[in-house]
């Protein structure tokens, strides 16, 4: 399997990879509904997830059977995108059982979980603080405020920056405020260029891009619990 070296560029949460590029790796997010399955990439991985806008009471089932199924895949590292969102999606209910069905399914392959939570910050904690899972979550797309973003930290979860905000001047306030050990970057198929992500949080942070490199790379062997990387 391939993982990333220390002076690749890290797409932590991407969609519809054309293929490899060279000097990145990126984390492809497959959706259940999606019916998308892993296939051997140089430089690409995956997670499975039941993203919350694509579920309902009927395929529910069919679904979950999929992520099962497909989170056995050794291309596969992380479940996910899952989660809440209340401005688009089921019934909270349903959107909290999948999830726990999805921390549970992470839990037995000892794979972590991406997040993917829009106003239900309540929600994604209890939750957290109901299964106590062994491992990390980390939430993508992330452009709430720095209190937010360490109250997940103190819970033992990792930050990803949306890709729109994690541009614009006003995101350095964010970005400096959190312990580097635990952020992450990400395009989310939106098509931006990875490396001018790196090049905006490394002039914010005062580091060169690869010194920032080098501690996405170390955040990344943690979070996926990688020990020989």
């Amino acid at each position: 399997m391939d993982f990333p070296g220390k002076s690749d560029y890290i797409d932590i949460h991407n969609h519809d990879c054309a293929g490899q590029v060279s000097g990145i790796f990126t984390v492809e997010s497959l959706l259940a509904h999606e019916g998308k399955k892993p296939v051997k990439i140089p430089g690409i991985l995956y997670t499975i997830g039941i993203h919350p806008w694509y579920l309902n009471e009927d395929n529910h089932n069919q679904l979950i059977s999929k992520v099962i199924l497909t989170a056995t895949d050794p291309l596969v590292i992380a479940i996910g995108e899952a989660g809440f969102d209340k401005i688009r999606g089921p019934l909270p209910e349903l959107q909290s059982k999948t999830f726990e069905e999805q921390v549970y399914i992470a839990e037995e392959h000892n794979k972590p979980v991406i997040i993917h939570c829009v106003r239900a910050w309540d929600e994604l904690i209890g939750i957290h603080k109901k299964l106590k899972p062994v491992m990390p979550w980390l939430v993508h797309g992330f452009r709430g405020k720095p209190g937010l973003a360490m109250q997940l930290i103190s819970k033992g979860m990792y930050i990803s920056f949306w890709f729109d905000f994690v541009m614009r001047p006003e995101s350095a306030i964010l970005i400096r405020s959190l312990p580097k050990e635990r952020i992450f970057l990400e395009t989310d198929g939106s098509g931006v260029n990875i490396r001018e992500i790196y090049k905006k949080v490394s002039a914010d942070l005062d580091l060169t891009v690869d010194e920032l490199k080098g501690i996405i790379f170390k955040n990344f062997t943690e979070f996926f619990r990688l020990k020989d990387l």
